[in-house]
Parts: C-alpha cells; structure tokens; sequence
C-alpha cells in the first residue's frame, strides 16, 4: 500500500463529505476510493470514518489522523520544493489565530499590509479568546498572551503587555486615589467575569498582596469595563494595550503602577519539528518586526 497516496485519498474523502464526490474529483472508480479506505483503516487497525446512508462522518481517530496526514502532506510537499530549489513566491494559505481585541487592533493591520506584499498567500484570520489547538484545527500559526505550557511548539517572543488598574479623573476626583492595593477595599470596582474575579492580586517586591475588592459592576468584556470606568462608575483592571487608546485621550489613567504584577509574554506559536513553509517563513520575516514595534511600548 503507498501509504502517501492513501493518506491523499483519505484526506480527499474528508474534505468533500464522501466516496462518490471523492471518486468525482479524483476521477477514480468509487469502488477503487472505498476499497482503498476500507484497506488504509484494516492498516491502521482502527476505524476512521463513520458510514451511513445519508452522509460520512470522521470518527475521534478519524480527525485527528486527518490533522496529521495534512501537516505530513504539507511537509511533503515543501521538501519537493526545496530539493528542486524552486524558490518561487510563497503561495497557498495561511491559517492563523489571535485573541480578539489584540487580533483586530494590531494583527490585523499586519495582516492587511502583508497580504498586499504576497498576492499568492490567502490568510484565514481566526480571532477568537479560546486556545485554538494547531494540530487539531489546522492552524499555522498562533499568537498567544500569556505564559506558555511547556510543548514541542516553537515559540518566539514578540515583548509583554501588563495588566493595569485603571480609573477615569472624574471619578478620582470624586473619590480620592488609591496609594496601596488595600485601598481598593474603600472604592468603587468594576470586574470581568473569569478574567479578573475576586480577589485581584498585586505584588510588592517578592511579596504578593491580595485584595477582595468589591465588584460595584460586573461585565462579561473588557470593551464594557473600559466604557464603564469612562463613565466614571469605578475602578477596573484590563491589559495594557486594551486601554491604551483611552489613557492616551486622557480619558483613562492607570493607578498602582508600582504594585503590577509580572508582565505577560506576547508570543508567535506554531508547529516544530517540520520544514518551516514558505508561506509561514514569509509571514514571519514581515510580521515580527511590526508586531515587536508595538508590543513594546505596552
């Protein structure tokens, strides 16, 4: 069995929904496409897809052996390039993940300038607040905030934002300026739900000092505890980046400087132990420098 050609097959199979469509783009006999299946899953000894009348469906190993026959398909793939030095113009497409706020104020610009420098990449931007698994979702690329788990992933740091307290001038004034975190038990909070539950943590040198302070509002985003601390309802905590449009309207001003706790790495995460794409290398090389330009004033 040429296992390259069966695993083409497979994946062929899964992307269309089924043997006859398969066997139409493939122009191959639909008895050929299933017999070929039923001899890769008989190899494998395990079922990878789910037969019925009205439609195929992957099973639990059936997706994630299609996540690795497409990584090992790509590989394949960049190292016949390479070896016929077919240095050529990257092409294909670029799937990529990033958090939602930080994705849409400074990937996304990135992205826009790097897809008018390659017209052959297409990119496929997946913003979402979840961890997206590379493998499992056929991502190549992910930009994280926050300390990384160790893993085979090949990780490079783009800098670090912070997490501030923050406050408008119109509520300061009104209610005075918290010195310590301890203060806080006398103020006005507004909290995220998950993100920032009580109690909020601060640190003094190699001590931790822990405040359960009162949620006055409680709101499900960032975007909703910067409005409300506009507003003048109270006093919240959010990252760096994600008020620093407000501070710089003056409109917002960051309390407790000296109590933050650690920073938070910004990082760049894709698949390690693979020739790196062209595609991937391409948008690396461009968009490193632009992203470090602006993760380093946070």
């Amino acid at each position: 069995m040429d296992r390259l050609a069966s695993m083409s097959l497979f994946v062929t199979v899964a992307e269309t929904g089924g043997f006859s469509a398969a066997s139409r783009k493939l122009g191959m006999p639909l008895p050929t496409v299933s017999r070929k299946i039923s001899e890769l899953e008989t190899y494998l000894k395990v079922r990878l897809l789910n037969r019925s009348t009205r439609r195929l469906e992957l099973t639990e190993s059936g997706k994630s052996y299609l996540a690795a026959c497409k990584r090992i398909i790509d590989e394949v793939h960049e190292a016949e390039r390479v070896a016929a030095n077919e240095y050529t113009a990257p092409k294909g497409e670029l799937m990529i993940t990033a958090p939602i706020w930080f994705g849409r104020l400074h990937l996304l610009p990135v992205v826009i300038d790097f897809l008018k420098a390659y017209p052959d990449i297409d990119v496929g931007l997946m913003l979402t607040d979840r961890v997206v698994s590379l493998l499992e979702e056929h991502v190549d690329l992910a930009l994280r905030i926050g300390a990384l788990p160790d893993s085979s992933m090949m990780a490079i740091r783009l800098g670090a934002i912070r997490q501030v307290v923050c406050a408008s001038p119109a509520y300061l004034e009104a209610h005075g300026t918290p010195k310590t975190p301890m203060d806080l038990l006398q103020h006005h909070c507004i909290m995220m739900q998950v993100y920032n539950s009580t109690p909020w943590t601060f640190t003094t040198g190699s001590k931790t000092i822990t405040v359960p302070v009162r949620a006055r509002l409680t709101v499900s985003t960032a975007e909703a505890a910067i409005d409300a601390a506009v507003g003048g309802i109270g006093i919240t905590r959010v990252l760096s980046y994600q008020m620093a449009a407000m501070q710089k309207a003056g409109k917002l001003v960051t309390l407790l400087d000296a109590f933050e706790p650690a920073v938070l790495p910004v990082s760049m995460l894709y698949m390690s132990g693979r020739i790196l794409p062209l595609k991937l290398r391409a948008f690396l090389d461009f968009a490193i420098p632009r992203l470090r330009a602006q993760v380093a004033p946070f």
